[in-house]
């Protein structure tokens, strides 16, 4: 018998996705000679070269990474406390055409940078934001949990990545993102949610409103973008010479990250309908930069959002509004 095209739908032959793989039986309890803590010391030592770093946190993918516990287990990320107060927020307009030229190399645009501006005050509460972006493992127990069928962009095939379990996840849509922060309270029990847009500058900049997440100027060593030639996702933390004036992780490359907030132009400022808006009409502010993009990114001011395409596929952050337990 020959079947219909609408029992092929229906077919577990033909189901897109095969299920989620059990971590419990792809990752073994240690290697022989190297603790997971050691490991875990060794991704953040910013005495090592980047090749070991990675290497550590490689072998931790296979291991399981003792610095990310298990949603499942009730408990939330590490965080690290912002202070609140009155925020200065965005770029003074007559930074903009500065910093256009100093990323016209890359084909950065005055438009871009213009959203940025202008510089404003915002009264920002005490908040605590996760110290690494939710990565592979984390996610898997969510669609685990809830049922969820669609799976990141970035997993083949639809398979998790468990030899990246340490990665960012990245290739979610922004719906999925809120959908884990509430997975995650009820969980938990502790409320969880994505930052706001100022919550997220303020944990990347510091008080002193630096232009990156570390002092300086750009710096391919402190995050991984396409000038670092890593060219995919890395281990959480992996660079550390990038860590915010907070102690928060990949605040600049690995992957960009949404916010809570959809794009509208600061107080005062021009609304700018760059091909962001010519391809989505209105769409989520995402930070950070990635691997997949230039080092413009990762500066703490820069505004962006998630195109539709392989190019750009974004993760996420928590943070909390309640000291976490």
């Amino acid at each position: 018998m020959t079947l219909s095209l609408e029992d092929l739908a229906d077919s577990p032959h033909f189901k897109e996705h095969a299920g989620l793989a059990d971590p419990g039986r792809l990752h073994p309890a240690r290697l022989p000679g190297t603790t997971p803590d050691e490991l875990a010391a060794a991704v953040e030592d910013p005495e090592l070269p980047t090749a070991e770093r990675l290497a550590a946190g490689h072998v931790l993918g296979l291991l399981g990474d003792p610095r990310i516990p298990s949603p499942t287990s009730g408990a939330g990320p590490a965080t690290r406390h912002v202070p609140g107060g009155r925020i200065r927020i965005g770029l003074p307009a007559d930074e903009a055409g500065y910093v256009t030229n100093a990323w016209a190399h890359v084909g950065v645009e005055e438009s871009w940078i213009l959203k940025e501006c202008p510089e404003h005050t915002v009264e920002i509460a005490d908040f605590w934001i996760a110290t690494y972006p939710v990565t592979n493992g984390e996610y898997r127990a969510f669609l685990a949990d809830t049922g969820l069928e669609e799976r990141p962009t970035t997993w083949y095939l639809g398979a998790y990545p468990w030899d990246r379990s340490n990665h960012p996840v990245a290739g979610v849509r922004p719906e999925h993102a809120d959908a884990y922060a509430a997975w995650l309270t009820e969980r938990t029990g502790h409320p969880w949610r994505l930052p706001a847009e100022a919550e997220w500058e303020h944990a990347a900049k510091g008080p002193e409103g630096l232009p990156y997440p570390w002092p300086g100027g750009f710096d391919p060593e402190a995050a991984n973008t396409r000038e670092s030639g890593v060219h995919t996702t890395t281990p959480v933390g992996a660079f550390p010479a990038g860590r915010s004036p907070y102690g928060v992780h990949d605040m600049g490359g690995n992957v960009e990250e949404f916010t809570a907030d959809e794009y509208a132009p600061y107080p005062d400022g021009p609304y700018v309908a760059d091909h962001l808006v010519q391809s989505m009409g209105s769409y989520r502010i995402a930070r950070g930069g990635s691997f997949a993009r230039f080092g413009d990114l990762t500066r703490t001011r820069r505004r962006h959002g998630a195109f539709p395409g392989p190019l750009y596929p974004v993760g996420f952050r928590l943070a909390t509004s309640e000291q976490p337990s």
